[in-house]
């Protein structure tokens, strides 16, 4: 069986983030690392930084499945404004974009932020009441670097493990880690 990892983010300008490059360098290094391991890829079928790291990691070969807000084909590009070129297969929910993060964010083993704003912060916090296994690319912006300040801040007990790292296959190989750790018990 393949892990489902999810991929969230920032689908717009990543906050906090002055050096652009730098956060393309990280995305694109996320997405080889993930398609270097037996995986499937889940995103937002969405825009920005998430955008560059499923389209990279299709393009490496990942099977790559997005889950829409949207009704169809036609209202994910027409009201959503949001691209079908990156993943394999979208997955039309119809629940719009706080409906849509439930659904994938429940459907992934691994849940991994890369900057992100406020739809990545209702993602994490979902993922937290949820329990998973997350991983926050530090050095990214965001909500991947503010999760001390979450946690501390408006702290709940669940299930769930919190790993940093700004190295994406280390961030990875540890929530990999944790997930085969929760499986063996």
């Amino acid at each position: 069986m393949n892990v489902k990892v999810g991929v969230m983010g920032s689908a717009g300008d990543a906050p906090g983030v002055s050096n652009k490059e730098g956060l393309a360098e990280k995305a694109h290094a996320l997405a080889l690392a993930l398609a270097a391991r037996p995986m499937l890829l889940l995103t937002g079928a969405t825009t920005g930084i998430v955008y560059v790291v499923g389209k990279a990691a299709y393009e490496a070969g990942i099977l790559h499945v997005g889950i829409s807000p949207a009704n169809d084909s036609l209202e994910h590009v027409d009201r959503y404004k949001l691209p079908l070129d990156a993943c394999n297969l979208i997955v039309y929910t119809g629940f719009g974009l706080k409906g849509r993060n439930v659904v994938l964010v429940r459907s992934c083993d691994i849940v991994l932020f890369i900057a992100g704003a406020m739809g990545s912060l209702n993602e994490f916090t979902i993922a937290h009441d949820e329990g998973k296994v997350i991983g926050c690319l530090t050095g990214t912006g965001g909500v991947a670097d503010e999760v001390d300040y979450l946690l501390k801040k408006f702290s709940k007990t669940t299930n769930a493990r919190v790993f940093q790292d700004e190295d994406p296959g280390k961030l990875l190989d540890t929530c990999l880690n944790e997930l085969r750790n929760r499986l063996q018990q």
